[in-house]
Protein backbone atom coordinates (compact mmCIF):
# COMPACT_ATOMS: atom_id res chain seq x y z
CA UNK A 1 0.00 0.00 0.00
CA UNK A 2 1.08 3.40 -0.80
CA UNK A 3 0.71 5.49 1.97
CA UNK A 4 1.82 9.56 2.34
CA UNK A 5 4.77 10.06 4.78
CA UNK A 6 6.04 12.76 6.37
CA UNK A 7 9.33 12.34 5.02
CA UNK A 8 8.07 13.76 1.88
CA UNK A 9 7.83 16.89 3.77
CA UNK A 10 10.58 20.00 3.92
CA UNK A 11 11.06 22.93 5.73
CA UNK A 12 9.61 24.40 2.76
CA UNK A 13 6.42 22.87 3.35
CA UNK A 14 6.47 22.85 7.01
CA UNK A 15 7.63 26.09 7.86
CA UNK A 16 4.89 28.05 9.89
CA UNK A 17 2.67 25.25 9.02
CA UNK A 18 0.03 23.71 12.42
CA UNK A 19 0.44 19.94 12.16
CA UNK A 20 -2.20 18.12 14.16
CA UNK A 21 -0.59 15.04 14.99
CA UNK A 22 -2.26 11.97 16.57
CA UNK A 23 0.45 10.04 18.72
CA UNK A 24 -0.25 6.73 20.97
CA UNK A 25 0.00 8.50 24.38
CA UNK A 26 -1.98 5.88 26.19
CA UNK A 27 0.85 4.92 28.50
CA UNK A 28 0.44 3.27 32.10
CA UNK A 29 0.42 5.81 35.13
CA UNK A 30 -0.41 5.53 38.89
CA UNK A 31 -0.29 8.05 41.25
CA UNK A 32 -0.20 10.44 38.71
CA UNK A 33 3.32 8.78 37.42
CA UNK A 34 4.14 7.00 34.54
CA UNK A 35 4.90 3.81 34.60
CA UNK A 36 6.42 3.21 31.43
CA UNK A 37 7.40 6.15 28.82
CA UNK A 38 8.16 3.72 25.60
CA UNK A 39 5.35 4.53 23.57
CA UNK A 40 6.17 8.53 24.25
CA UNK A 41 10.18 7.92 23.28
CA UNK A 42 8.78 6.20 20.15
CA UNK A 43 6.78 9.08 18.89
CA UNK A 44 9.89 11.54 19.74
CA UNK A 45 11.19 11.29 16.24
CA UNK A 46 8.00 12.46 14.43
CA UNK A 47 7.65 15.42 16.72
CA UNK A 48 11.25 16.76 16.61
CA UNK A 49 11.21 16.32 12.87
CA UNK A 50 8.45 18.49 12.83
CA UNK A 51 9.78 20.87 15.04
CA UNK A 52 12.74 21.45 12.93
CA UNK A 53 11.25 21.78 10.28
CA UNK A 54 9.80 24.52 12.27
CA UNK A 55 6.31 23.63 12.54
CA UNK A 56 3.87 23.84 15.27
CA UNK A 57 2.94 20.56 16.48
CA UNK A 58 -0.86 19.93 17.75
CA UNK A 59 -0.61 16.37 19.69
CA UNK A 60 -3.82 14.09 20.27
CA UNK A 61 -4.15 10.97 21.87
CA UNK A 62 -6.18 8.80 24.34
CA UNK A 63 -5.87 7.14 27.53
CA UNK A 64 -7.50 4.32 28.97
CA UNK A 65 -11.53 4.04 28.33
CA UNK A 66 -13.39 7.17 29.73
CA UNK A 67 -16.30 5.80 27.47
CA UNK A 68 -16.86 9.27 26.26
CA UNK A 69 -17.22 11.41 29.55
CA UNK A 70 -14.45 13.26 31.43
CA UNK A 71 -12.91 10.99 34.11
CA UNK A 72 -10.35 13.01 35.95
CA UNK A 73 -7.33 10.18 36.38
CA UNK A 74 -7.45 9.88 32.70
CA UNK A 75 -6.55 13.58 32.15
CA UNK A 76 -3.45 14.19 29.97
CA UNK A 77 -1.82 16.37 32.11
CA UNK A 78 0.85 14.24 33.20
CA UNK A 79 1.91 12.91 29.96
CA UNK A 80 2.37 16.47 28.83
CA UNK A 81 4.53 17.15 31.70
CA UNK A 82 6.65 13.95 30.93
CA UNK A 83 7.02 14.86 27.83
CA UNK A 84 8.10 18.18 28.44
CA UNK A 85 11.45 16.70 30.13
CA UNK A 86 11.88 14.06 27.13
CA UNK A 87 11.48 16.96 24.78
CA UNK A 88 13.41 19.65 26.54
CA UNK A 89 10.86 22.26 25.31
CA UNK A 90 8.14 23.72 26.68
CA UNK A 91 4.64 22.07 25.98
CA UNK A 92 1.34 23.68 26.51
CA UNK A 93 -1.44 21.11 27.82
CA UNK A 94 -5.20 21.90 27.31
CA UNK A 95 -7.95 20.84 29.10
CA UNK A 96 -10.01 20.25 26.16
CA UNK A 97 -9.88 18.76 22.96
CA UNK A 98 -11.73 21.21 20.42
CA UNK A 99 -13.73 24.06 20.09
CA UNK A 100 -13.38 27.79 20.13
CA UNK A 101 -11.51 28.22 23.44
CA UNK A 102 -8.69 25.95 21.70
CA UNK A 103 -8.41 27.64 19.25
CA UNK A 104 -7.93 30.55 21.08
CA UNK A 105 -5.68 28.42 23.13
CA UNK A 106 -3.85 27.61 19.96
CA UNK A 107 -3.57 31.64 18.74
CA UNK A 108 -2.13 32.58 22.00
CA UNK A 109 0.95 30.54 23.41
CA UNK A 110 3.87 30.57 22.56
CA UNK A 111 4.53 26.91 22.88
CA UNK A 112 5.88 25.26 19.92
CA UNK A 113 4.12 21.70 21.11
CA UNK A 114 0.39 21.82 22.32
CA UNK A 115 -1.56 18.48 23.99
CA UNK A 116 -5.19 18.19 23.33
CA UNK A 117 -6.84 16.64 26.25
CA UNK A 118 -8.16 12.96 26.26
CA UNK A 119 -10.01 12.47 22.75
CA UNK A 120 -11.95 9.86 24.33
CA UNK A 121 -13.60 12.37 26.64
CA UNK A 122 -15.64 12.64 23.34
CA UNK A 123 -18.12 9.74 22.42
CA UNK A 124 -17.63 11.31 18.91
CA UNK A 125 -14.07 10.10 19.02
CA UNK A 126 -14.86 6.17 18.86
CA UNK A 127 -17.89 6.88 17.17
CA UNK A 128 -15.83 8.29 14.52
CA UNK A 129 -18.42 11.17 14.19
CA UNK A 130 -17.97 13.03 10.68
CA UNK A 131 -18.87 16.72 12.90
CA UNK A 132 -16.39 15.67 15.63
CA UNK A 133 -13.71 14.65 12.80
CA UNK A 134 -14.31 18.00 11.12
CA UNK A 135 -14.06 20.40 14.22
CA UNK A 136 -10.48 18.52 14.69
CA UNK A 137 -9.43 19.36 11.78
CA UNK A 138 -9.84 23.02 11.91
CA UNK A 139 -7.08 22.89 14.33
CA UNK A 140 -4.52 22.19 11.73
CA UNK A 141 -3.27 22.57 8.32
CA UNK A 142 -1.75 19.31 7.84
CA UNK A 143 -2.47 15.70 9.84
CA UNK A 144 -0.01 13.37 10.44
CA UNK A 145 -0.88 9.63 12.33
CA UNK A 146 2.01 8.54 14.05
CA UNK A 147 -0.03 6.16 16.47
CA UNK A 148 0.43 2.78 15.24
CA UNK A 149 -0.87 1.11 18.56
CA UNK A 150 -4.47 2.82 17.58
CA UNK A 151 -3.89 2.24 13.94
CA UNK A 152 -6.50 -0.50 14.12
CA UNK A 153 -9.53 1.77 14.93
CA UNK A 154 -11.56 3.88 12.41
CA UNK A 155 -11.75 6.74 15.40
CA UNK A 156 -12.19 10.12 14.12
CA UNK A 157 -8.55 11.34 15.45
CA UNK A 158 -6.67 7.95 13.84
CA UNK A 159 -9.04 7.94 10.77
CA UNK A 160 -11.65 10.29 10.47
CA UNK A 161 -9.50 13.49 10.27
CA UNK A 162 -7.67 12.23 7.17
CA UNK A 163 -10.62 13.33 5.08
CA UNK A 164 -10.74 16.68 6.02
CA UNK A 165 -6.43 17.55 6.19
CA UNK A 166 -3.90 16.36 3.54
CA UNK A 167 -2.63 13.13 5.68
CA UNK A 168 1.05 11.54 6.30
CA UNK A 169 2.20 8.80 8.46
CA UNK A 170 4.45 10.20 10.89
CA UNK A 171 7.99 7.99 11.25
CA UNK A 172 7.39 5.69 13.46
CA UNK A 173 4.21 4.51 11.80
CA UNK A 174 6.72 3.84 8.58
CA UNK A 175 8.71 2.10 10.74
CA UNK A 176 6.22 -0.03 12.11
CA UNK A 177 4.54 -0.78 8.94
CA UNK A 178 8.20 -1.43 7.29
CA UNK A 179 8.90 -3.67 9.96
CA UNK A 180 6.13 -5.81 9.86
CA UNK A 181 5.84 -5.79 6.23
CA UNK A 182 8.97 -7.77 6.18
CA UNK A 183 8.15 -10.40 8.16
CA UNK A 184 5.05 -11.03 5.76
CA UNK A 185 6.95 -10.06 2.56
CA UNK A 186 10.42 -11.19 2.34
CA UNK A 187 11.26 -13.06 5.61
CA UNK A 188 14.62 -14.99 5.49
CA UNK A 189 14.38 -19.10 6.69
CA UNK A 190 14.34 -20.46 8.84
CA UNK A 191 11.54 -18.57 10.46
CA UNK A 192 9.76 -18.66 13.88
CA UNK A 193 7.18 -16.92 15.34
CA UNK A 194 6.33 -17.34 18.95
CA UNK A 195 2.99 -16.88 19.93
CA UNK A 196 1.83 -16.53 23.82
CA UNK A 197 -0.62 -15.10 25.56
CA UNK A 198 -4.04 -16.27 27.51
CA UNK A 199 -6.34 -17.02 24.37
CA UNK A 200 -6.56 -19.25 21.06
CA UNK A 201 -9.15 -17.09 19.74
CA UNK A 202 -7.35 -13.60 20.06
CA UNK A 203 -4.12 -15.07 18.02
CA UNK A 204 -5.77 -17.20 15.97
CA UNK A 205 -5.75 -14.95 12.42
CA UNK A 206 -2.19 -14.67 13.30
CA UNK A 207 -1.96 -18.39 13.84
CA UNK A 208 -3.35 -19.02 10.46
CA UNK A 209 -2.06 -16.34 8.18
CA UNK A 210 1.56 -16.64 9.45
CA UNK A 211 1.34 -20.90 8.93
CA UNK A 212 2.66 -21.34 5.56
CA UNK A 213 4.99 -18.71 5.83
CA UNK A 214 7.26 -19.58 9.41
CA UNK A 215 9.17 -22.75 9.36
CA UNK A 216 8.54 -23.16 13.23
CA UNK A 217 5.55 -21.98 15.64
CA UNK A 218 5.88 -22.26 19.38
CA UNK A 219 3.43 -21.50 21.26
CA UNK A 220 2.86 -20.98 24.83
CA UNK A 221 1.17 -19.32 27.49
CA UNK A 222 -2.38 -20.05 28.30
CA UNK A 223 -3.17 -20.75 24.86
CA UNK A 224 -0.70 -23.99 24.60
CA UNK A 225 -3.46 -26.11 27.12
CA UNK A 226 -6.11 -25.57 24.31
CA UNK A 227 -4.01 -27.46 21.98
CA UNK A 228 -2.35 -29.94 24.71
CA UNK A 229 -6.48 -30.68 25.83
CA UNK A 230 -7.87 -31.10 22.47
CA UNK A 231 -4.77 -33.74 21.64
CA UNK A 232 -6.41 -35.65 25.32
CA UNK A 233 -3.80 -34.01 27.46
CA UNK A 234 -4.32 -33.60 31.40
CA UNK A 235 -4.13 -29.93 31.92
CA UNK A 236 -6.36 -29.63 35.46
CA UNK A 237 -7.47 -25.86 35.43
CA UNK A 238 -5.72 -24.36 33.32
CA UNK A 239 -7.47 -22.13 31.07
CA UNK A 240 -8.88 -23.54 27.65
CA UNK A 241 -11.29 -23.08 25.24
CA UNK A 242 -13.23 -25.97 24.34
CA UNK A 243 -15.05 -24.33 21.54
CA UNK A 244 -11.63 -24.36 19.78
CA UNK A 245 -10.42 -27.98 19.89
CA UNK A 246 -11.29 -29.16 16.53
CA UNK A 247 -9.89 -25.63 15.43
CA UNK A 248 -6.57 -26.43 17.28
CA UNK A 249 -6.38 -29.87 15.49
CA UNK A 250 -7.23 -28.44 12.42
CA UNK A 251 -4.24 -26.15 12.56
CA UNK A 252 -2.01 -29.21 13.94
CA UNK A 253 -2.85 -31.05 10.84
CA UNK A 254 -2.83 -27.68 8.42
CA UNK A 255 0.98 -27.22 9.72
CA UNK A 256 1.78 -30.82 9.57
CA UNK A 257 0.92 -30.59 5.46
CA UNK A 258 2.39 -27.25 4.73
CA UNK A 259 5.78 -29.00 7.03
CA UNK A 260 6.08 -26.34 9.53
CA UNK A 261 7.03 -27.50 13.13
CA UNK A 262 4.54 -26.72 15.92
CA UNK A 263 6.12 -26.66 19.31
CA UNK A 264 4.50 -26.66 22.32
CA UNK A 265 5.64 -26.89 25.62
CA UNK A 266 6.80 -30.18 27.23
CA UNK A 267 6.09 -29.69 30.99
CA UNK A 268 4.30 -26.91 33.00
CA UNK A 269 4.76 -25.50 36.07
CA UNK A 270 1.60 -25.76 38.22
CA UNK A 271 -0.15 -23.70 41.25
CA UNK A 272 -3.28 -23.00 42.31
CA UNK A 273 -4.02 -19.94 40.75
CA UNK A 274 -2.16 -17.40 38.64
CA UNK A 275 -2.34 -14.96 41.64
CA UNK A 276 -0.72 -17.74 44.00
CA UNK A 277 2.58 -16.90 45.73
CA UNK A 278 4.32 -20.23 44.78
CA UNK A 279 5.21 -23.10 42.75
CA UNK A 280 2.92 -26.29 43.25
CA UNK A 281 4.73 -28.49 41.19
CA UNK A 282 6.11 -28.99 37.65
CA UNK A 283 4.29 -31.61 35.39
CA UNK A 284 5.21 -33.67 32.60
CA UNK A 285 2.61 -32.84 29.91
CA UNK A 286 3.58 -36.13 27.14
CA UNK A 287 3.03 -38.81 30.46
CA UNK A 288 0.73 -39.03 33.48
CA UNK A 289 0.97 -36.10 35.72
CA UNK A 290 -0.73 -37.32 38.67
CA UNK A 291 -3.45 -35.69 39.96
CA UNK A 292 -3.21 -31.98 38.95
CA UNK A 293 -7.31 -31.65 38.67
CA UNK A 294 -6.90 -28.35 41.30
CA UNK A 295 -4.24 -27.00 40.17
CA UNK A 296 -3.71 -24.70 36.59
CA UNK A 297 -0.37 -24.05 34.31
CA UNK A 298 1.31 -20.88 34.98
CA UNK A 299 4.58 -21.10 33.34
CA UNK A 300 6.16 -23.42 31.04
CA UNK A 301 8.90 -25.68 32.81
CA UNK A 302 12.58 -26.34 32.95
CA UNK A 303 12.07 -28.87 29.94
CA UNK A 304 10.06 -26.81 27.75
CA UNK A 305 13.05 -24.18 28.57
CA UNK A 306 15.66 -26.39 27.46
CA UNK A 307 14.09 -27.46 24.16
CA UNK A 308 13.41 -24.19 22.77
CA UNK A 309 17.36 -23.57 23.46
CA UNK A 310 17.95 -26.79 21.36
CA UNK A 311 15.24 -25.68 19.01
CA UNK A 312 15.88 -22.14 18.29
CA UNK A 313 19.71 -22.01 16.96
CA UNK A 314 20.17 -20.61 13.71
CA UNK A 315 17.35 -18.72 13.38
CA UNK A 316 17.17 -15.67 10.76
CA UNK A 317 13.85 -14.22 11.04
CA UNK A 318 11.94 -13.64 14.72
CA UNK A 319 8.47 -12.72 15.25
CA UNK A 320 7.20 -13.10 19.52
CA UNK A 321 3.99 -11.53 20.45
CA UNK A 322 2.77 -12.75 24.01
CA UNK A 323 4.19 -14.29 26.98
CA UNK A 324 5.06 -17.79 28.06
CA UNK A 325 3.21 -17.94 31.27
CA UNK A 326 1.92 -15.38 33.71
CA UNK A 327 4.65 -12.90 33.61
CA UNK A 328 3.35 -10.37 35.50
CA UNK A 329 3.42 -12.64 38.62
CA UNK A 330 7.55 -12.81 39.22
CA UNK A 331 6.65 -16.42 40.98
CA UNK A 332 5.75 -17.03 36.91
CA UNK A 333 7.97 -15.24 34.83
CA UNK A 334 10.70 -17.45 34.22
CA UNK A 335 9.77 -18.61 30.94
CA UNK A 336 9.04 -15.58 29.41
CA UNK A 337 12.29 -14.44 30.67
CA UNK A 338 13.81 -17.59 29.35
CA UNK A 339 12.60 -16.71 26.24
CA UNK A 340 13.67 -13.24 26.06
CA UNK A 341 16.97 -14.22 26.62
CA UNK A 342 17.22 -16.71 23.58
CA UNK A 343 15.55 -14.39 20.72
CA UNK A 344 18.42 -11.66 22.04
CA UNK A 345 20.79 -14.40 21.73
CA UNK A 346 19.51 -15.27 18.06
CA UNK A 347 19.66 -11.47 17.27
CA UNK A 348 22.80 -10.79 18.72
CA UNK A 349 24.03 -13.49 16.06
CA UNK A 350 22.24 -12.19 12.98
CA UNK A 351 18.04 -12.93 13.27
CA UNK A 352 16.18 -9.86 12.39
CA UNK A 353 13.32 -9.92 15.05
CA UNK A 354 10.07 -8.33 16.07
CA UNK A 355 8.54 -8.22 19.42
CA UNK A 356 4.96 -6.97 19.49
CA UNK A 357 2.25 -7.04 22.78
CA UNK A 358 2.69 -5.44 26.15
CA UNK A 359 3.58 -8.57 28.35
CA UNK A 360 6.81 -9.73 26.08
CA UNK A 361 7.50 -6.01 25.55
CA UNK A 362 7.74 -5.44 29.23
CA UNK A 363 9.98 -8.83 29.42
CA UNK A 364 12.58 -7.55 26.88
CA UNK A 365 12.55 -4.00 28.78
CA UNK A 366 12.60 -5.43 32.50
CA UNK A 367 15.76 -7.02 31.41
CA UNK A 368 17.38 -4.32 29.44
CA UNK A 369 17.23 -6.07 26.34
CA UNK A 370 15.77 -3.53 24.16
CA UNK A 371 18.30 -2.57 21.96
CA UNK A 372 19.13 -6.60 21.82
CA UNK A 373 15.99 -6.68 19.61
CA UNK A 374 15.59 -5.47 15.75
CA UNK A 375 12.30 -3.75 16.13
CA UNK A 376 10.09 -3.29 19.31
CA UNK A 377 6.48 -2.68 18.31
CA UNK A 378 4.70 -0.03 19.60
CA UNK A 379 0.97 -2.16 18.90
CA UNK A 380 -0.57 -4.45 20.38
CA UNK A 381 -4.02 -5.43 18.84
CA UNK A 382 -2.70 -3.23 15.85
CA UNK A 383 0.01 -5.40 15.02
CA UNK A 384 -2.20 -8.75 15.35
CA UNK A 385 -4.42 -7.18 13.05
CA UNK A 386 -1.59 -6.14 10.39
CA UNK A 387 -0.08 -9.49 10.89
CA UNK A 388 -3.51 -11.38 10.07
CA UNK A 389 -3.60 -9.45 6.85
CA UNK A 390 -5.79 -6.79 7.55
CA UNK A 391 -6.22 -3.60 6.27
CA UNK A 392 -5.88 -1.14 9.69
CA UNK A 393 -8.10 2.14 8.76
CA UNK A 394 -5.67 4.29 10.87
CA UNK A 395 -3.36 2.90 7.67
CA UNK A 396 -5.89 3.31 5.21
CA UNK A 397 -6.69 6.77 5.58
CA UNK A 398 -3.26 7.71 4.33
CA UNK A 399 -3.13 6.07 0.98
CA UNK A 400 -1.53 8.42 -1.30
Amino acid sequence: MDIQTIDRLNQQTLAGKRVLVRVDFNVPIEAGQIQSDQRMRAALPTIEYLLKNQAQVVLMSHLGRPDGQVVEDLRLKPVGEHLETLLGQKVCSLSETMGEKVKAALQATDANVILLENTRFYPGETDNDPDFSRQLAELGDLYVNDAFGAAHRAHASTAGVAEYLPAYAGLLMQREILALNKLLDSPEHPFVAVIGGAKVSSKLGVLENLLDSVDMLVIGGAMAFTFLAAQGREVGQSLVEPELYDTALSLLAAAKKSNTEIILPIDSVMAESKDANEIRKVVCLQTDSGDISELAGVDIGPDSIRQLKQKLQGLKTILWNGPMGVFENPCFAKGTEAMAEILAQATDNGAYSVVGGGDSVAAVEKLGFTDRFSHISTGGGASLEFLEGKTLPGIAALRA
